[in-house]
């Protein structure tokens, strides 16, 4: 299990192209740098004293702290300057080769750039109708921002974008697929084959209001 949650937050920095995480006592701490997001921190070690500490410690608006528990487990650790994110999973799966194919009318096109490969999904008219990224870890790699357009939605094309990244991931030697699953993206995964690994919940300092 930690071994999976270690991979999936390398993968995530080499996708999101952040820093890479730093080791704290209690966990990971990935510098995100964005307005919404400046900080995530991922929990390994969930004692109960060492994660107050932790969140007393914390003044930096839109500070993300997440970890591998249920969202009742975590709420009574965080005061009225934290609110919860979308619940989310900690998803993985043995990869293997897919043989899924684009429907008529649609195009795949993959892009690899360092350990990053992007997977987009082009409709007839060329507008992009779906796609989605694997970030590369060793025999790893994570699957992230996996995203079909709502005018392409329930024609299957989420499944073509999983099936691209998977020959992607195997052509590069990753043998374990990873990922943070939405509730929605949960269904889809599982009909592919992914397992839950964990719960995946979050709680964001609230950032500063204009």
């Amino acid at each position: 299990m930690w071994e999976l949650a270690r991979s999936w937050v390398d993968g995530w920095t080499v996708s999101r192209g952040t820093p890479k995480p730093v080791d704290e006592p209690w966990g990971l701490s990935i510098q995100v740098g964005l307005p919404t997001r400046t900080v995530r921190h991922v929990l390994l070690d969930t004692d109960v004293a060492t994660v107050r500490g932790l969140v007393g410690s914390i003044t930096e608006p839109a500070t993300c702290i997440k970890a591998f528990l249920e969202p009742d487990v975590m709420e009574p650790w965080f005061s009225s300057e934290w609110e919860p994110t979308d619940p989310g999973f900690l998803m993985a799966v043995d990869l293997r080769p897919s043989a899924v194919r684009a429907p008529d009318g649609y195009t795949v096109t993959a892009e690899a750039a360092g350990d990053v490969t992007s997977v987009r999904i082009l409709a007839a008219g060329g507008e992009l109708a779906a796609r989605g990224r694997i970030g590369l870890t060793g025999a790893a790699c994570v699957f992230d921002q996996i995203v079909t357009e709502e005018a392409h939605q329930r024609r299957g094309l989420g499944t073509v974008v999983m099936g691209a990244l998977t020959d992607a991931a195997v052509g590069n030697g990753a043998a374990t697929g990873i990922l943070g699953a939405t509730v929605q993206g949960r269904a889809l995964y599982g009909t592919l084959g992914w397992k839950v690994v964990a719960p995946l919940t979050g709680f964001l300092r609230k950032p500063v209001t204009p």
